[in-house]
């Protein structure tokens, strides 16, 4: 399969993130100042999709959006990088985040609202067209919009939505976790069945394939902005080089590259990678 020719698809979650760069993050009642902010439609769905948006040859993102402003804005913006997007609509607020990015460029979130992924049951949203994309990332939603998923060939999912993964019992081709954030940790036995290729990142030291074993960070960008959505372009990387028929190292070498490239833009930002 050539690399254009991957049809990728994302069910997740959108945040309207406002980005406010700073010296360094408050410490407890402390008051910084900044002087310049920026919004986009963030949130690890929407990371994803851009990413493989470059990548791919289409993209279809499966989410829930609020019915007010931000949503339609979000909306607006994902369409217009040519993004394919069906969207359950609710009342509920759309979820938003503030982010302080430092000076070394780390990220620091706090979201406001509850997290909005979409709703299998949804018979609104066009899930049979999930079976014709080879390359799926789960972030959020329910267990119904989980075996939707499924009916790609590739599925890679976050350990981010264990509790998820866990009431779905899907085979996973692939689950990316963390081993420093603790809320992305994954260990063995926790799902049933169990995932055929188990990937934990540890930022510039690399990571960890099992079957697999170690493998290296890519190199920063000279100029690194933030790193600001560099583990959803990873898992959007490795999802869509594992479509196109790269061997687990090489796609991990190059999933490697995709979060790397996240680094080098501002708040939202992803690269075109070569292979």
């Amino acid at each position: 399969m050539s690399m254009s020719a991957v049809h990728a698809a994302v069910v997740g979650h959108v945040e309207w993130i406002e980005f406010l760069p700073v010296e360094r993050v408050p410490r407890p009642g402390e008051i910084v100042g900044t002087l310049e902010s920026w919004e986009q439609a963030g949130g690890g769905g929407s990371v994803a999709a851009i990413q493989l948006s470059l990548l791919a040859d289409s993209v279809l993102f499966f989410t829930t959006l609020g019915v007010d402003e931000l949503g339609q804005r979000a909306r607006a913006e994902l369409e217009e990088r040519g993004i394919e997007v069906h969207a359950s609509l609710v009342e509920t607020p759309q979820r938003r985040g503030i982010t302080y990015v430092d000076e070394a460029g780390e990220r620091t979130i706090t979201t406001i609202g509850p997290k909005l992924g979409p709703r299998g049951h949804d018979d609104s949203l066009p899930w049979h067209e999930l079976a014709r994309c080879d390359a799926v990332y789960f972030c959020a939603g329910d267990v119904d919009a989980l075996v939707a998923a499924r009916r790609g060939r590739v599925l890679c999912a976050t350990a981010r939505e264990l509790g998820t993964l866990e009431r779905g019992s899907v085979e996973l081709d692939v689950l990316v976790g963390s081993g420093k954030d603790e809320a992305e940790m994954y260990r063995p036995g926790a799902l049933d069945p169990e995932p055929k290729l188990v990937v934990t990142t540890s930022g510039a030291l690399g990571g960890w394939a099992q079957p697999g074993g170690p493998f290296t960070a890519a190199p920063p960008p000279e100029s690194r902005a933030d790193a600001y959505g560099a583990g959803d372009c990873f898992a959007a990387g490795l999802t869509f080089a594992l479509a196109a028929g790269l061997e687990t190292q090489d796609a991990l070498a190059f999933a490697a590259r995709c979060g790397a490239g996240a680094m080098a833009g501002p708040g939202v930002h992803a690269e075109r990678v070569p292979i």
